[in-house]
Order: C-alpha cells, then sequence, then structure tokens
C-alpha cells in the first residue's frame, strides 16, 4: 500500500495525493506543482536521456529536481511529527519513482546517499524529528528503571530495621555471602508480605543485593567498586557521590541514608585495616581489600558530612607496553624506560594528584630482575609488584594514648637493615626524602620513589625542601650534590584536560654546575592542539643527546638500544 501523501503511478507521471504532504496541483496556487501533466516531475522540460546514464550524475540529478520542493512534498508542521525512518521509507521510494520516470539507472546505494543528502536538509528546514521509536524506548525504559529503584530504596528502608531485629548479627561475620544471602531472602520475603510491600521478582533480588551491601560491603559504594570503568569514586557527604570514568568526573545517583550511614561505612573501611576514624583521629589514609587506597575525613574537618576518596586498584596490570599503545607515551620513551629499570637507574616519578605517579612505578618495576630483593615502603600499601622477593612495609598512626606511631623514615632507616637491593616509596613527602637520597647512594641504586610536582625541576626543588624538613643543619649546596649524586632520572607524567595520562618529561640528572643542579631532557611532549572530538593533540619528541646514563647502560650491554631509541 502506497504510502498516504506520497505520488502513486499514473500513466507517465507521479500524482500527489492531496490530503498528505505535498497539496494536489489544484489546491497549490502560484507553485509549480510537484508533477506536471507532461510527466516532467517538476521540470521544464521532460529529460530526454537515455537509460544507463552514470549513477553520479543521476543522484545530483535526481537532487536538483527534488531539493526545491521539499517543503511542498513535506509540509514543516506534519513532518515534526513523523520519524526519521519513516521519512527516509518514503522518500526513498519517491526517488525510486522518480528514477525511473526519469529513465534513470541508480543503484541502492546511490538511493541511500540521495536520502541522507535530503533528510539532512529537511531536518534543517524543519527544525529537527520527533525522537525514534528506538530513543522513546530507551526512555521509558529508563523511567520504569527509576522507579523500579526509587520502589526498591524505599522498601530497603522499611524491611532494614526489621531484618536487623530478626536475625543474629554475631553469625553474619561467620556466613560467606553466598549463603547469608539464601538465608535471608526467605526472611525478606515474609517481611514484604506483613508489611503489604509489593516488589517483583527481580525487584527482590536488588533489595536482597542491597541489604548484602549493607552488611557485608561498603553499602553504596559496591555498584561503582564492581564498575571497572570506575577508577576514582568521591563522596563529598551522603547525597553527593562523584566517579571517574576514562579520566572525567562526573555525579552518580549514589546516596547513602544519612549522615550516619556514611560515617558507619566509612568506619568499616578503615578498621579492616587495624586504623581508626573518629573526633580524636578525623583524618585517616587506609586500603581495600583489592589495594585500593582510601582517604577519609570526618566532621568536624569535613564540613559537608563525612569525605571519602578512593581510588581503585585496577584489575589490568598495566605494562609500559599498554601505556604506550593508550597514547602515555612514544615507542622510544618505552624502549628506553625499559632500559633505564634494567641498568638500574634510580629514578623519581612525578607529577599532580591522580596523574598516575603509582601506576607508572608498577609498569617500570615489572623490568628488575626476578632474584632481587625489594623492600617497598608505603602509607596506605597499593604497590603491585610482579617479583617473587617483595618485602611490602606500611605506616602506622598513633594510639589512642598518642604511642606506637611508626613514619616513613622510620621504615627507611629499618629498610637499610634488611639487606634490600632496591628501596621503592610509594610517595616521597617529608625528611624521609634525605634517608631514600642516603640509601641510593650507597650501594641501594636502582631504588625508585615518586613525588607530587609539575614539572622535573620544581620536582628536585621539592626533594631539597623535604630534606630540610629533617633538620640536618645541611647547607644547601651539600643537600643540592646529594641529589645530583643520587638520582639519575625524572619521569614527568601529567593528566590532561581531556582525561589522557601523558608523559611531558623524561629528564636526566647531570650533575653540579657552581651550586645549581644540572638536567638536561631526553624526551618531551609537544602540545598540537585538539581534534573535533576534544581529544589533545601532540608529539613525542627525543631531542637527540647522548645521555649521561650511556655508560651504565653500556655495562649492562644495552649501551646500543639505547642510542638507538634516542634517534
Amino acid at each position: 500500500m502506497q504510502p498516504k501523501g506520497f505520488g502513486k503511478r499514473s500513466g507517465a507521471g507521479l500524482q500527489v495525493v492531496g490530503d498528505g504532504f505535498g497539496q494536489s496541483p489544484a489546491a497549490s496556487t502560484g507553485r509549480r506543482p510537484l508533477v506536471a501533466d507532461s510527466g516532467d516531475f517538476g521540470l521544464s522540460k521532460p529529460v530526454e536521456a537515455p537509460r544507463g546514464r552514470s549513477t553520479e550524475n543521476c543522484v545530483w540529478e535526481l537532487h536538483a529536481i527534488l531539493s526545491p520542493q521539499l517543503s511542498e512534498l513535506f509540509p514543516p508542521a506534519k513532518t515534526r511529527t513523523r520519524r526519521r525512518g519513516e521519512l527516509a521509507a518514503q522518500m526513498e521510494d519517491t526517488i525510486k519513482r522518480l528514477a525511473d520516470i526519469q529513465g534513470m539507472t541508480i543503484d541502492d546505494g546511490q538511493v541511500r546517499d540521495t536520502v541522507t543528502v535530503l533528510l539532512n536538509e529537511l531536518i534543517n528546514l524543519v527544525g529537527g524529528l520527533k525522537p525514534s521509536a528506538s530513543a522513546e524506548t530507551a526512555e521509558r525504559s529508563a523511567r520504569a528503571a527509576s522507579a523500579s529503584t526509587q520502589s526498591v530504596l524505599a522498601a530497603k528502608e522499611r524491611v532494614h530495621p526489621i531484618l536487623m531485629e530478626r536475625i543474629d548479627a554475631s553469625v553474619i561475620a561467620d556466613l560467606s555471602r553466598g549463603e547469608l544471602a539464601e538465608q535471608i531472602s526467605d526472611v525478606i520475603s515474609e517481611i514484604l508480605v506483613q508489611e503489604k510491600i509489593g516488589l517483583n521478582q527481580r525487584e527482590q533480588r536488588d533489595l536482597v543485593t542491597l541489604l548484602l551491601n549493607d552488611m557485608l560491603g561498603l553499602g553504596p559504594l559496591e555498584p561503582l567498586l564492581n564498575d571497572d570503568e570506575v577508577s576514582e569514586i568521591m563522596v563529598n557527604g551522603p547525597n553527593v557521590v562523584y566517579a571517574e570514568r576514562k579520566g572525567k568526573l562526573a555525579q552518580t545517583d549514589v546516596k547513602f541514608r544519612d549522615d550516619a550511614h556514611l560515617l558507619n561505612i566509612a568506619q568499616r573501611i578503615v578498621s579492616a585495616v587495624g586504623r581508626r576514624v573518629d573526633e580524636t583521629s578525623p583524618i585517616c589514609d587506609a586500603r581495600l581489600l583489592d589495594g585500593s587506597r582510601v582517604n577519609v575525613v570526618i566532621p568536624p574537618l569535613a564540613i559537608d558530612g563525612t569525605s571519602i576518596s578512593i581510588r581503585k586498584f585496577s584489575k589490568i596490570k598495566l605494562t609500559l607496553d599498554r601505556m604506550m599503545e593508550g597514547g602515555s607515551m612514544s615507542p622510544a620513551m618505552c624502549k628506553f624506560l625499559n632500559i633505564a629499570g634494567r641498568c638500574r637507574l634510580n629514578i623519581l616519578i612525578s607529577g599532580g594528584t591522580g596523574s598516575g605517579k603509582t601506576t607508572m612505578l608498577n609498569a617500570i618495576s615489572r623490568n628488575i630482575d626476578p632474584g632481587e630483593r625489594i623492600v617497598t615502603i608505603e602509607d596506605a600499601a597499593e604497590l603491585q609488584l610482579q617479583q617473587p622477593h617483595v618485602v611490602r612495609l606500611e605506616t602506622r598512626p598513633a594510639n589512642l594514648e598518642g604511642n606506637g606511631q611508626v613514619t616513613m623514615r622510620d621504615l627507611v632507616k629499618n629498610a637499610l637493615r634488611m639487606r634490600p637491593d632496591r628501596i621503592i616509596l610509594g610517595e616521597v613527602r617529608g625528611p624521609e626524602a634525605f634517608d631514600l637520597l642516603a640509601a641510593m647512594n650507597t650501594g641501594h641504586d636502582g631504588s625508585f620513589g615518586t613525588l607530587h610536582a609539575n614539572r622535573p625541576r620544581e620536582a628536585l626543588t621539592r626533594l631539597e625542601n623535604m630534606i630540610n624538613m629533617a633538620g640536618l643543619n645541611l647547607s644547601p649546596n651539600a643537600i643540592r650534590q646529594q641529589i645530583s649524586d643520587a638520582l639519575n632520572l625524572v619521569v614527568q607524567i601529567s593528566r590532561m584536560r581531556d582525561g589522557g595520562r601523558r608523559i611531558t618529561h623524561i629528564s636526566e640528572v647531570v650533575g653540579m654546575e657552581g651550586d645549581v643542579i644540572t638536567m638536561q631532557d631526553l624526551f618531551l611532549y609537544r602540545y598540537n592542539g585538539e581534534d573535533e572530538t576534544g581529544k589533545l593533540k601532540g608529539e613525542y619528541i627525543s631531542t637527540g643527546l647522548r645521555p649521561n646514563c650511556y655508560e651504565r647502560a653500556e655495562y649492562f650491554g644495552l649501551g646500543r638500544a639505547l642510542m638507538e631509541c634516542m634517534g
């Protein structure tokens, strides 16, 4: 059946049906009809062309005929209520009929091209179309899902206190999640019947999951923790939760019942690793069981409610090669860092918060020989080294009486008595910087550390300031000499505004000139703008300088490979 408003074959030409799209010739005043009685389809003269002419020419001829008459064929008032797919199908039929009348040979691909051009013109003409059926369906599904979620959350508020009265809380710790789910499902079903709460089977399963998360997990945060695309979670009070996906932050719909609920989750996190957070100790660094880093700040320091920041532990083991494939560095930089790790260079990784310093450290550390003994020192253990001989040390805060604190500096000093081949500091923040440099200068070459700074030169300045915090009364020149003798490389990594992480500098510490530490840039990232999607464009360049560490690379049999990656 011919769609209403589009022409039907009649004799030699097309005739417009007057009550649909377009008007009948009789109703059209002062305008050229779509179809003339002669069958020329709106042309001043019939087209005398044989069948088999170029399809390219045919497309533009068809477009030239139909384009001026779009508003007649598709009146804006009626067209806005139609879907794109409907219009496309009807326009395709019209094009094929017109091509037949004009004696044109045109394939399906050329028809689709003509439809695309005309549809775009039509959309510009009428100012938009009705959403597609799929969009409408998606919108309805989203509304239904939102309503279902609200029903489950409302049911949870009523069911949770009744459930906790009926079960023995002391038994929960001895049951696995599966066993607990099996046992409480029946209890929850009874409560729903008694309280006259109507939930379907799927909503009941969601309710059980939410209650289990509250009892065993981290409550509303569990879905975000299980989402592999989420790299960071930031809780700014019970009703404001942000998540980072692919380098971009966005607010989620996750909410806590109240401040007490959020504080309970925070205390559950820190108590699992033997730490505490309360009014006497309102700030705490901790970690989750999978290694994710956690920072907690509670009132009165956090004015708007308890704040939780979670840096998720990636399940994907990132290597330098994978980071290169992701655009974080060039192949030459990747090869250079692999060589630097194997040559036992002392490396300082510098960058801002969330720039990927720890990830970079983990990746470089993969080049450490499996036979070496490594000691890692962190405030909250998150390094994931792959070698078999690793000793992990973690600081400890003071107890309620103010005793028992173990600092980074205490651990670095102790590590020197543990016969390490390499010492790795998760983050250098204070006077432990002096002890790390001392270790690097006393046979523990190949040691790594991370530090917050925006440029390589700033990293050395910060390192100098941290050594001054130790109160050793050393002269500035003596401190700089210590830094110059200990460090080989500074790797600067940055998180760009498009969410990507890129190495912007690989700089080498060369030595001293007077009282100034001299450095040379081996690799740089040069920004060149951005593309149409907002992704930054740039290039990694090698300065072509001969690295000062060439002799060391030559000692390990990697001198030639080192010079090759320098270009």
